[in-house]
């Protein structure tokens, strides 16, 4: 599709443009906004092996190391209580969270103690769907979301994730039994794998009908420029040019029909109906950066959004912990959005979330979307995007919620190569560690 790779290309050169770290001397973020509660994201960047797609600061997992790391990220958390930031919620992400159980527990539970927090997010592996994690994260986190990527299990060995998380049947059984322990159990699914085929994907997403889980994702694969030769190595070059089809595919499949299985909550993900066609549950969209406009970062490797700029933490381990025992945040880095980044950020989230309120976006910039996006505007009518485009809202056509996925696949890939910055800074075994072969040391 030639409006696919003409707005590639478009977003990926205005994220490579405007995502730049530059260097700061802050010590600490913002001051929290008064009468403002936030959601927290915590960064865990240790995993059992490395996947070869993933951007995030992440490190093999050695006990020795992960326990002085939990420790740092709970005087962190401090820090920012005593900042007087009040925290409602919690998204813990990474790397795998519930790699060390028991410092996560630890970890949650000082957070509680420390705010009224009302709900835990948080992110896991398949391999973590038993006990006795299963009992530990009851009635801590209340929304797991569990990546699976894929059943089948030829791309799950492609993936290098068959002998660590089983096989799709062994992980379908596990999600059944994990079930009752949360309010929510999300499924992450990628598509658009280079060895996928449509049978393959259909499979998938007979299976996430079948598995129980409330809600799903179903996020296109991209990368960002450090892990893209050795994605290539392990799963083959990208081809983006089926990405619409197996888009349609997946939306039609879950969404369509008379009586349909999911309601589609954002671009790409989908809430589980009920026998009538009803959802009986109500739940957050399972993207921390969708559910709140700003929010403090804590970790290594974690990216704050706060008053127009994004914060990079240390990626480095050793940089992060010595930081925080000076009794400082960890920033290394700061990138800082000029009003039209802001306005491009609120049209893509909003588009996203499948409708865009103009009477809210002016009020926020002082014009008019019209205004103070042409082009974009021009370019997302020009090619049918609108269903409704009136004076209040904007919502989109199938056509216009594939290029919205485009511009938030590249989004995401540009927030991969501001990651990708602050890793290049890495020395020593640190480097080695994450651009080896990813086997823990």
């Amino acid at each position: 599709m030639l409006a696919e790779r003409f707005l590639t290309n478009t977003v990926k050169t205005i994220a490579g443009n405007r995502l730049s770290m530059k260097p700061t001397d802050e010590r600490f973020f913002p001051d929290p906004e008064p009468n403002t509660r936030y959601m927290l994201y915590m960064h865990v960047p240790f995993c059992e092996r490395l996947c070869p797609y993933c951007s995030f600061n992440r490190y093999p997992f050695r006990a020795d190391i992960a326990k002085p790391y939990y420790e740092s990220m709970r005087k962190e958390m401090l820090l920012l209580a005593k900042q007087g930031y009040d925290i409602e919620s919690i998204y813990v992400g990474g790397g795998t969270p519930t790699v060390d159980i028991n410092e996560l527990c630890e970890t949650l539970d000082l957070a509680r103690d420390t705010w009224d927090i009302k709900e835990v997010a948080s992110e896991t592996n398949p391999n973590h769907l038993t006990q006795p994690w299963l009992d530990k994260l009851h009635g801590r986190v209340q929304r797991l979301s569990v990546g699976v990527q894929s059943f089948d299990d030829d791309l799950l060995r492609q993936m290098d994730r068959y002998e660590k998380y089983g096989s799709g049947q062994e992980i379908m059984e596990r999600i059944a039994e994990a079930l009752p322990y949360f309010e929510s159990l999300n499924v992450d699914m990628i598509f658009n794998f280079p060895t996928q085929t449509e049978d393959m994907l259909i499979s998938d997403i007979e299976h996430i009908v079948e598995c129980g889980a409330r809600q799903t994702t179903f996020s296109p694969l991209y990368v960002s420029n450090a892990t893209a030769n050795k994605m290539a190595k392990t799963l083959g070059a990208m081809d983006y040019n089926r990405e619409f089809r197996f888009y349609k595919l997946l939306d039609g499949i879950l969404t369509g029909g008379d009586r349909p299985f999911f309601r589609r909550d954002t671009i790409w993900t989908f809430n589980r109906l009920n026998d009538e066609g009803e959802d009986d549950h109500a739940l957050l969209i399972d993207e921390y950066q969708t559910a709140y406009d700003a929010y403090p970062a804590i970790g290594s490797g974690s990216i704050t959004h706060l008053n127009g700029a994004l914060y990079v933490n240390q990626f480095s381990l050793r940089d992060y912990s010595a930081a925080v025992d000076e009794g400082r945040m960890a920033i290394m880095g700061k990138s800082v959005l000029s009003k039209r980044d802001l306005m491009r950020y609120s049209f893509l989230v909003n588009l996203y979330k499948l409708r865009l309120d103009k009477q809210a976006f002016k009020r926020e910039f002082g014009v008019s979307v019209e205004a103070g996006l042409p082009a974009e505007m021009a370019f997302m009518r020009l090619n049918g995007s609108f269903a409704t485009d009136d004076a209040c809202e904007l919502s989109l056509t199938e056509r216009g919620r594939y290029l919205t996925l485009v511009m938030y696949r590249q989004f995401l890939s540009g927030m991969n190569n501001l990651r990708d910055q602050a890793r290049a800074q890495l020395t020593g075994i640190e480097h080695e560690l994450l651009f080896g072969d990813g086997t823990p040391a």
